[in-house]
């Protein structure tokens, strides 16, 4: 046990020695001071010099004992302090170990999620840059145009056979439409226009208030009816061609927003015989002529499947003759094998029969009369006896 005085650590074997020196100075001041005193006083303080001095052996005894007792357990401190201090050692060992594995472990997985972060980044970026490319697309008219008719010339040359539609065909007035589809039947083709005045539009989605977008609106609204009549002008022709055709819409969703805030256009196109079609309802469109030219191709080449079936008829008349001949022939050779049969069941009665023949040897006994005549000797041959087996 220790004790701290101006900053100094102080044992107590030290403090207790400290005041036994103090004990002694009072002592020995007591005598300096008590010399005029009587020799009565001199014996008295020797006595109690005497009894201080075995108090002071006895105390330095305790306190060597107390040193002792103080020292052991100082010892057994120090080995449990040290006992303790590898035991938190171990653990923080493997604290800091399981942590720094934590550690590892939490940065390889932050690597990884950096490096998918970084490949969706460079999706972004291409990303990015296939949306600048698209809007400077769209803000060119004529580029526009050419991606309207690529996305229109991908769904009709998917949908339907070569030398079914044919791509800026020149009509008699000399327009060139984007599109035309072979109708069956020698009926006049099908125009298809993907000239969508998508500037007008983009307009309207750019408009930063609602006043603008109701100009932008009107300016839509007018250059998309000038588109309309420009079609009906332009590629219906009596004759040459249907007296329908269509306006492609590159997007289901303008196509959407076209037929619910511009129902007015929509109904003077149905009227100038102008269908507004999106991807999806011109792949539908396409879909159904490519079933009426299929019909038509099929009707087509009906002469020739009903040849092909006169000619499978009468092949399969001729193998039905034949059929009944080889049956006629298995019939008469089924009758000759049954009178083989037969002719062999007779053999085999008749070998039966044979086997059956049983050879014997009759013996009868001479009687001779010794007295009347010698005794002639007899041979008869042997019999021959035949069993005859009644026929089944």
């Amino acid at each position: 046990m220790s004790f701290i005085i101006f900053g100094q650590a102080i044992s107590t074997i030290q403090v207790l020695t400290g005041l036994v020196i103090l004990l002694m100075l009072a002592v020995i001041i007591l005598m300096m001071r008590g010399r005029g005193r009587s020799e009565d006083d001199m014996l008295e303080s020797e006595h109690n010099m005497a009894t201080l001095l075995r108090a002071q052996a006895e105390m330095q005894g305790r306190l060597a004992t107390m040193a002792e007792v103080f020292g052991s357990r100082q010892a057994e401190l120090n080995q449990a302090i040290g006992q303790r201090l590898d035991g938190m050692s171990q653990r923080v060992t493997a604290t800091i170990g399981e942590q720094t594995r934590s550690t590892h472990e939490n940065l390889r997985r932050l690597q990884e999620r950096l490096a998918v972060i970084d490949a969706a980044q460079t999706n972004i970026q291409t990303l990015a840059k296939d949306v600048v490319g698209l809007q400077a697309i769209l803000s060119n008219k004529q580029t526009r145009g050419a991606f309207g008719q690529a996305r229109m010339e991908t769904i009709v040359a998917d949908g339907l056979p070569m030398g079914a539609y044919s791509f800026q065909p020149t009509l008699s007035n000399g327009s060139r439409p984007d599109c035309t589809i072979r109708m069956p039947n020698g009926s006049p083709p099908l125009v298809i226009d993907a000239k969508f005045p998508l500037e007008a539009w983009n307009a309207i989605r750019a408009a930063a208030n609602p006043e603008h977008g109701k100009i932008a609106g009107q300016q839509f609204r007018r250059d998309l009816e000038l588109h309309i009549r420009d079609i009906a002008e332009k590629y219906l022709i009596p004759g040459e061609t249907q007296d329908t055709a269509f306006l492609f819409v590159p997007s289901e969703s303008i196509f959407a927003e076209i037929h619910e805030n511009f129902e007015a256009i929509v109904q003077k196109a149905q009227r100038a015989r102008i269908v507004i079609v999106s991807p999806s309802l011109l792949m539908l469109s396409i879909q159904v002529i490519q079933a009426v030219l299929k019909d038509q191709r099929m009707r087509e080449q009906a002469h020739v499947i009903q040849s092909e079936v006169a000619h499978l008829m009468d092949d399969l008349s001729r193998l039905d003759e034949r059929v009944r001949k080889l049956q006629g022939h298995f019939a008469m050779a089924q009758k000759d094998v049954d009178m083989i049969v037969t002719s062999a069941d007779k053999l085999a009665r008749r070998g039966e029969r044979i086997e059956a023949l049983e050879f014997e040897t009759a013996k009868e006994p001479a009687k001779t009369r010794a007295e009347d005549r010698p005794k002639p000797t007899d041979n008869r041959t042997s019999q021959l006896k035949l069993r005859v087996v009644d026929e089944d």
